[in-house]
């Protein structure tokens, strides 16, 4: 990708190594950015904020910005299962940056982590954010969440937990919506490339594959009606 910046970090594995619940969820975070600058935008920093950071010194990018694709405590920190985990506070604590965020996702990225409303900058879909000279679109695909956002960097999509390389997000959790995920699936993604590149939001079979590929193995993208889709989903 040139000067483009993409590095894919696995919870578990590249940063909370010693987190025996990092490594079960799969988490994966992305950095984003422009090489030529040295500037990058961290998605869905949680789990070791820290280690994080580590990883952008180590390549030479310094973090300007978050960008959140839902609000769920796993991709932007606060308590679930039982864990408090890290995530954008500390992110603002140690590298002050703003936060991206759908408009809809807002609130809900309070709620979960204590951020004011000035920390975070609301977006719509289709709004383009530049990281030096590097564009990142944002994409709203709502059904895992109502605010979800996937980011289209040249011909990668990094989808948080809209679209898995098996599977989709669930939509029985708060604010999940079984027909926006089909129609975001069917309608709002049916467009992208064959040969886009998904980096996935978890390790949920796989790291990372072309997207006529995904297409063509991931069950969730074989079913052809909404009223089946419905049933499937419960």
């Amino acid at each position: 990708m040139g000067r483009v910046y993409l590095k894919q970090l696995l919870a578990g594995r590249d940063f909370a190594e010693s987190d025996f619940a990092a490594g079960q969820m799969m988490n994966f975070v992305y950095l984003i950015g422009d090489r030529d600058a040295g500037e990058c935008v961290v998605a869905d920093p949680a789990w070791d904020v820290d280690g994080i950071i580590a990883a952008a010194e180590a390549d030479g990018m310094k973090i300007t910005g978050a960008l959140a694709t839902h609000y769920h405590p796993d991709h932007v920190g606060g308590e679930i299962f039982g864990m408090n985990i890290q995530g954008l506070p500390r992110l603002m604590e140690i590298n002050p940056c703003k936060t991206h965020v759908h408009k809809l996702e807002a609130d809900g990225v309070r709620m979960v982590t204590g951020l004011a409303d000035s920390d975070l900058v609301k977006h719509e879909s289709g709004d383009v954010l530049k990281v030096g000279e590097v564009e990142i679109e944002m994409l709203h695909t709502p059904g895992h969440t109502p605010g979800s956002l996937c980011f289209r960097l040249k011909d990668a999509l990094i989808a948080g937990d809209t679209l898995f390389l098996q599977g989709c997000g669930r939509v029985d959790l708060p604010g999940g919506d079984p027909d926006e995920m089909y129609y975001t699936l069917t309608q709002r993604l049916s467009k992208l490339p064959g040969d886009m590149i998904l980096f996935p939001g978890h390790a949920y079979g796989g790291e990372h594959a072309a997207m006529e590929k995904v297409r063509r193995t991931n069950p969730y993208l074989q079913i052809k009606d909404i009223n089946t889709w419905r049933r499937h989903m419960g």
